[in-house]
């Protein structure tokens, strides 16, 4: 799947920021069939929203607004946003803010007044595909640290620990900070199912590990299985299992061991996760890595 068709099926979120109301609705208008669209009337409530809402693919923002001028308001969401591609949009000539905000590298492109909804658009793509690109190259870089820093742990863990049984609370805890999981929680498998040791980590609950059905579906396939979003789970028993633990996210991993499961990795989130390719590969490795701790211990 390309970055933009991945873009459009998930709708990457978009605020737009204007204190006229009229412009504001078309610019809604304009991309919402593609984006998730959030508003704002002033920097100052943009700001807002960005704290409430967390990062955004695309910022576009009138410069000439009260209180706060388009540019000042995107250098603010810089620090904490630094991959979202800003477009300012300008109906007269403030070259020196402009170029500055630009230089800074904290807008991407300006647009001027009136602006054509073809040019927009084709803007506001580039800028989704440049922001796409920027999260992948991040995602990349840090989990070729991850992996390094896994590989020298799970090493650690070896040589440190007496058995598998203690051990896995370390092991849980190595798993929980790579993948930036709310919780693990790990078992030994015994006759293929789970045993009663356990291993976690700021786990939500360590018991979705025998309550879900999931861990089944992932022990019969040997395979990482996972719901990522509890929104769009169709089975109301299982619904509810994850609601009632406030468990937005899960992901199943069986850790093999020459063809069998010897273990179970219950990774969770309080919110829906994406389950990328690079982080699916990633998983893969950490569950051999698991395997190996295992083995020598």
């Amino acid at each position: 799947m390309t970055a933009a068709h991945s873009r459009k099926a998930n709708k990457a979120k978009m605020l737009v920021v204007d204190d006229e109301p009229d412009n504001l609705d078309l610019l809604y208008r304009t991309f919402r069939r593609d984006f998730n669209v959030l508003r704002a009337e002033s920097g100052h409530q943009a700001l807002e929203i960005l704290s409430s809402q967390g990062e955004v693919a695309v910022i576009i923002s009138d410069q000439r607004m009260p209180e706060m001028k388009g540019t000042e308001f995107l250098s603010k969401t810089v620090p904490d946003f630094p991959d979202t591609v800003r477009i300012i949009l300008t109906g007269f000539t403030d070259v020196e803010d402009l170029v500055d905000a630009i230089n800074a590298g904290q807008v991407y492109r300006y647009i001027t007044k009136p602006w054509n909804p073809d040019e927009l658009k084709l803007v506001v793509d580039q800028a989704a595909r440049t922001y796409d690109l920027l999260k992948q190259r991040g995602e990349a870089i840090n989990l070729l640290q991850n992996q390094h820093w896994l590989v020298m742990e799970m090493a650690n863990i070896a040589q440190s620990q007496e058995n598998a049984v203690k051990a896995l609370p370390a092991i849980a805890a190595a798993l929980q900070k790579v993948t930036g999981a709310d919780g693990t929680a790990l078992h030994l498998a015994e006759d293929g199912g789970l045993g009663n040791d356990m291993g976690t980590a700021g786990a939500i609950t360590p018991t979705l590990l025998k309550q879900d059905p999931l861990v089944a579906d992932a022990i019969t396939a040997q395979g990482l299985k996972y719901n990522a979003d509890v929104a769009r789970v169709s089975d109301a028993d299982t619904k509810a299992l994850y609601e009632t633990a406030e468990v937005g996210a899960h992901g199943a991993i069986p850790v093999l061991f020459r063809g069998a499961v010897v273990a179970v990795i219950s990774l969770q989130w309080r919110r829906s996760y994406e389950f990328t390719d690079t982080m699916r590969d990633f998983i893969d490795m950490a569950a051999r890595q698991v395997a190996l701790t295992l083995a020598c211990l």
